[in-house]
């Protein structure tokens, strides 16, 4: 059981950490790896004194902060709503109903919002006029792709992100709830003296998981939300790379970004793993 997961990793989590070594090369790919000529940390000099750093940094650290403080509770403060669903039929509908965006591509995610949003015909946009209001920009207003950014993580993840928590909570000692009950403790004070520190493990876990993303928000959904008017506030490592090494070529320095992101998420993973451990907590290793 374990060989399949096992024979992934190695093959496309491991094996390709060997290509990292083109981050201190010229790399041309008609010379090899072998034959490239060797710079140094000639593109990690580049990387830290370009003026679109600073601006990589922060658009990607504001948007995981959003993600950070806005996406990460919502899927705790969920699942202890839906654990209180006594009515199993309603329960299962809701799940079903909120588990359905995560399997839709962020090709689709973003056209639905394009429909929605637009300022030519959008749905949105036409009840905001036919309301006396302004039409609004959002697709292309560097005021709100943030806001747009967001609200379509929490669309697309929400109810997905619940499984862990649910999963916890229902391995949760049901006498624990008799005995809070027996001192009379209503819902509400079960679920903050019973549940959440019941599955607070597991809430740590994934914050110390998620703090390992810090810098990789991912490719595929801010490139379709990022255009010309809005780039300022949207470009960020994972577009950046993008647009340097297949579109620009340099594959070197585009390696150099990538290994710079791995790096910090790895300082971030250990940095936080160790915090947790000096405050009680279990840590991921």
């Amino acid at each position: 059981m374990i060989l399949p997961g096992f024979v992934y990793f190695v093959i496309f989590k491991y094996l390709p950490m060997g290509g990292l070594i083109i981050s201190f090369q010229d790399y041309q790919p008609y010379m090899g790896i072998g034959g490239s000529p060797w710079v140094g940390f000639k593109h990690f000099i580049r990387l830290f004194t370009e003026p679109t750093f600073l601006m990589l940094l922060r658009n990607t650290l504001i948007l995981f902060a959003l993600n950070l403080v806005i996406f990460f509770p919502l899927p705790i403060i969920l699942s202890l709503m839906l654990n209180e669903v006594r009515n199993k039929m309603f329960k299962n509908v809701v799940q079903t109903i909120i588990y359905i965006p995560h399997f839709l591509s962020w090709v689709i995610i973003v056209s639905i919002t394009y429909v929605f949003m637009n300022v030519d015909g959008g749905v949105l946009n036409e009840a905001i006029a036919a309301l006396g209001g302004r039409k609004i920009s959002f697709l292309t207003s560097p005021e709100w792709l943030r806001a747009v950014y967001i609200a379509q993580i929490i669309w697309k993840e929400l109810g997905w992100s619940t499984i862990i928590y649910l999963a916890a909570i229902t391995v949760v000692d049901t006498q624990l709830y008799e005995a809070a009950e027996m001192d009379g403790a209503g819902r509400l004070r079960k679920t903050w003296h019973v549940t959440l520190p019941a599955i607070r493990p597991v809430i740590i876990t994934l914050l110390i998981l998620k703090i390992g993303h810090t810098l990789d928000l991912g490719f595929e959904h801010m490139y379709l939300l990022i255009n010309s008017l809005n780039r300022e506030v949207g470009e960020i490592f994972d577009t950046y790379i993008y647009t340097a090494g297949l579109k620009n070529g340099q594959l070197s320095f585009s390696t150099t970004v990538g290994l710079f992101k791995g790096l910090v998420g790895l300082i971030l993973v250990m940095l936080s793993n160790k915090l947790a451990k000096k405050m009680g907590e279990d840590g991921v290793y």
